[in-house]
């Protein structure tokens, strides 16, 4: 028994393919058996008015903060935020967990297939084992003093296997430059093997600042926290140049936010790592700093993109149409085909999973979702 969509348009993740003359045969569990004319289809296809597009890939969230929508007030600028949301971060098991499931089934419904997930806890294990979606999970490490960064470490090996005994993907991964030192990031450059590695990058400007010049609101969080910075010299160069050379180690780098990355940052990258990513998360950049990231910069640079929705304590939604159409309110010249690349193919390499997600070719599962007019996306197996 198979199914048989044919849509006004087809998306098969790298290309668009209209007219609606394409069928989609699939089986009853979703796997690609063929893709052809409509001609050869026979009867009993589903005629879609709109677009067929493998399943989403959103590269960047915190499932783990999903009971923090609407806690935090916008536009208060990162240092702010990260202030904000460390005590409000606490709360009641089964509050968090009932967010977790919420937030995982509104991703499900809007055609997400595979999450590239930020995890300081154990708290989204019980949900993730349950195979809604797939995800590639970042265990985040961070800590400002030096001294303690063996023990961060230590702490951070024994959460990631807690995610492996559970069998879960999971690698540790450095927070930001700004809250990693250098002892920190030598200790986990020696982890990374085969994995990808996600970092989140010069979401404000005074990340910059604080690594060229010691200056600004990074030199405050450190002091608030009873940190001195003796153990810290300026690099004078940006701070994603400074970190650069921990993450060569690295088979693949996601490269989180970039509102404030330069043309020579990104060269330094791409002369470090052909198969490096730059994921956007405008919603997260409007909540916080009400910024945008350098959307054409990324293009002209041919840069590798990639999509997140942030997690719902930056974000007002977990919807990956919504992403792109805030991208494309600020740049209405790009191609609706490319952006869709972004949250499909690009996104299923960078997470390691293009084997069976991204793309709808025969043999892969990659999930199917119909897009209706760019404002609902369903999906249908």
């Amino acid at each position: 028994m198979y199914h048989k969509f044919k849509p006004q348009s087809l998306f098969t993740g790298h290309t668009m393919i209209e007219g609606g003359n394409t069928v989609v045969v699939t089986t009853q569990d979703g796997a690609i058996v063929d893709v052809i004319n409509a001609s050869e289809a026979g009867e009993d296809c589903k005629v879609l008015d709109g677009i067929l597009s493998p399943g989403f890939i959103n590269a960047h969230c915190h499932l783990e903060l999903s009971h923090l929508k609407g806690a935090i007030p916008t536009q208060t600028g990162l240092s702010e935020f990260v202030k904000q949301i460390v005590p409000k971060r606490a709360a009641a098991q089964e509050i968090i967990d009932a967010a977790i499931e919420a937030a995982e089934t509104e991703m499900f419904e809007n055609g997400i297939v595979a999450v590239g997930d930020i995890c300081n806890t154990a708290d989204t294990i019980a949900a993730k084992t349950k195979g809604k979606l797939a995800y590639y999970n970042f265990i985040e490490i961070y800590g400002l003093d030096p001294l303690l960064a063996a023990q961060k470490m230590e702490d951070g090996i024994a959460l990631q296997n807690e995610f492996i005994n559970n069998g879960l993907k999971a690698v540790v991964v450095p927070h930001a430059p700004y809250s990693v030192p250098a002892s920190l990031l030598q200790l986990l450059a020696a982890e990374y093997g085969s994995h990808t590695v996600s970092i989140h990058n010069q979401e404000t400007k005074a990340e910059n600042d604080f690594f060229e010049h010691k200056i600004g609101a990074f030199v405050d969080m450190y002091a608030r926290v009873g940190v001195g910075l003796d153990f810290f010299t300026p690099t004078k160069t940006t701070s994603l140049q400074s970190v650069l050379p921990y993450l060569e180690s690295a088979a693949k780098t996601i490269w989180v936010h970039n509102s404030f990355t330069s043309v020579s940052d990104i060269g330094a990258v791409q002369a470090t790592n052909t198969d490096a990513y730059w994921c956007l998360c405008p919603s997260a950049n409007q909540y916080i700093e009400n910024t945008m990231p350098p959307v054409q910069l990324l293009r002209e640079q041919h840069a590798n993109i990639i999509v997140g929705t942030d997690s719902y304590a930056s974000n007002w939604s977990l919807n990956m149409l919504d992403e792109l159409k805030k991208i494309q309110a600020h740049n209405p010249e790009i191609p609706l085909a490319e952006m869709l690349t972004w949250i499909t193919s690009n996104g299923a390499r960078a997470l390691q999973m293009e084997d069976t997600l991204g793309s709808i070719e025969k043999g892969k599962k990659p999930g199917l979702v119909f897009i209706e007019n760019m404002s609902t996306s369903t999906r249908i197996i």
